[in-house]
């Protein structure tokens, strides 16, 4: 796959600007708990990032299809990076609670580098569906290797040098990584012209319920990580992303499901059984060791269920609001983890870590109750591409 002209140049570029993407939100909790004493405000800052993100991105993707990528990447890229040096500066100076929450949410233009990879790769192997499988899945075990080692770098930078250390390294690696990716254009998916105002795919029949099933499965996501770094800090996180990882380089390898919907319902049902394991693990008392081998096992459903939900989309959203498309799934997603982290910082403050464990589990029932009950409008975009 990497052997197809310029792509392993922009995905060099794409994985240094997606690396911090597995940094800042555990290098904003540490940083924000460490010098307020508050899980809850931490939680509870990053989730309004994330949610001035859902709000701002699909704008930001919209742009991105109709006057590039490279046009609209960098420039969105210098205003986020502007609003974590704003954070930083924020929490180094004690500056009033609320100015957390403005500088968090200023980082909301970061463009979605993970959608414009994948549109990427589906304007080069457009009309293969077993290469574009193939590549959704490689895209997915990038992004795990990502929050793989995000976390640990965050978490090491913020321990061994200063508190703000992994914010603002996340900072310089995102503006890097675009630049480089930017730079790419031979790859780049040409613009196509619009001679009237495009539909939303929003509207596209089946969309809703899979931007549903991506908002539950966000907030798996979110209520996990800040659980987890209250419970164990934030190093452990790499073990949930290490087993999805390797989930979805093995699930790149398979034949592309003929039923993708039903392959929706068993990767979720599949997730929601694992997610029952760090649950049990920390009611029990289990040692750390114990926990860490549950997340490990815990994130063998994530990359599937992910690529399988990508897929969907793919099929679902015109080819020339791709970035579109992908960046509603990402915003849904990403309302989830706002959502979840709230909550997982709450019930990890209000009433410890162990209870904290039945938020992800029960985000994830609730994502295969919802693509359950739209399994029929879920199937209408695999027939409309047949």
């Amino acid at each position: 796959m990497l052997a197809t002209p310029g792509a392993r140049a922009f995905t060099a570029g794409n994985l240094i600007a997606r690396l911090p993407m597995g940094m800042f939100s555990v290098s904003a909790v540490i940083m924000i708990a460490g010098s307020r004493g508050s899980y809850a405000l931490a939680g509870a800052v990053t989730a309004t990032g994330l949610a001035a993100t859902a709000v701002v991105a699909p704008f930001t993707a919209r742009l991105v299809d109709r006057y590039g990528q490279a046009r609209v990447a960098v420039p969105a890229t210098a205003l986020a990076v502007l609003g974590s040096l704003a954070l930083v500066l924020c929490v180094h100076v004690d500056a009033p609670a609320w100015t957390l929450f403005a500088a968090y949410a200023a980082t909301a233009t970061t463009p979605n580098t993970g959608g414009m990879s994948r549109a990427r790769w589906s304007h080069l192997h457009r009309g293969d569906p077993a290469a574009l499988h193939t590549a959704n899945s490689f895209e997915q075990a990038a992004d795990e290797l990502c929050f793989m080692l995000g976390p640990v770098l965050a978490a090491t930078l913020c321990g061994a040098l200063f508190p703000e250390a992994g914010t603002l390294v996340g900072a310089v690696l995102l503006m890097t990584g675009v630049l480089v990716f930017a730079a790419q254009r031979a790859t780049e998916p040409p613009v196509t012209p619009r001679t009237k105002a495009a539909a939303s795919p929003l509207r596209t029949p089946g969309m809703p319920a899979l931007l549903a099933v991506f908002l539950a499965t966000g907030a798996v996501f979110g209520s996990l990580e800040v659980v987890s770094i209250a419970h164990a800090g934030g190093a452990i996180l790499a073990l949930q992303a290490a087993g999805s990882c390797v989930a979805g380089l093995v699930y790149g390898s398979l034949r592309p499901a003929r039923d993708v919907r039903l392959r929706l319902l068993l990767c979720l049902a599949g997730m929601t059984a694992l997610m029952s394991l760090p649950l049990l693990a920390a009611t029990g008392s289990a040692t750390l060791p114990v926990l860490a081998l549950c997340l490990l096992l815990a994130g063998a459903a994530t990359a599937p269920t992910m690529v399988t939900g990508m897929t969907l989309i793919q099929r679902a959203t015109p080819p020339e609001q791709l970035n579109e498309g992908m960046t509603l799934a990402v915003t849904a997603l990403l309302g989830g983890i706002a959502a979840g982290a709230a909550a997982g910082g709450w019930l990890a403050e209000h009433t410890g870590t162990a209870p904290g464990y039945a938020a992800p589990m029960s985000a994830a029932a609730l994502a295969l109750i919802i693509a359950a009950a739209g399994r029929r409008t879920l199937n209408r975009p695999q027939d409309q591409a047949r």
